[in-house]
């Protein structure tokens, strides 16, 4: 890995410790995660209180894989199916985690989506 990767790494595993310290994913309200790398997007619904994760959805899983992974419209996919694995355990709010990441593009896709899913954040 490059000096200038190793800093940009870096410097988003910053910016993801300042949001968390203000995010804190509860049973009543979890927190929608999200994780963005250049080939695949990944979003979780987290109950930070006991540990776990109540709904996932990625890229990587078999059916949204044949698509291809790394544009908007993966993460639109990804947004509405983690808002409906969510809904069927039983969660309908969250709080938006967005990993260090800009809102933009791909994450903000993943976002939209859910919204319009019905998860409320």
């Amino acid at each position: 890995m490059s000096d200038i990767a190793k800093a940009r790494r870096q410097g988003r595993i910053t910016r993801h410790r300042r949001v968390r310290k203000k995010i804190h994913g509860t049973a009543a309200r979890p927190r929608l995660a999200v994780h963005r790398s250049n080939r695949h997007i990944s979003a979780q619904v987290i109950d930070d209180d006991s540990g776990r994760t109540l709904a996932s959805a990625s890229t990587t899983e078999t059916d949204l894989r044949s698509t291809g992974g790394s544009s908007v419209d993966a993460a639109n996919r990804v947004g509405s199916l983690v808002a409906e694995r969510a809904k069927a355990a039983g969660v309908s709010a969250v709080v938006f985690d967005r990993g260090g990441y800009l809102y933009h593009g791909r994450i903000a896709a993943v976002a939209s989506a859910a919204r319009e899913a019905g998860l409320e954040f």
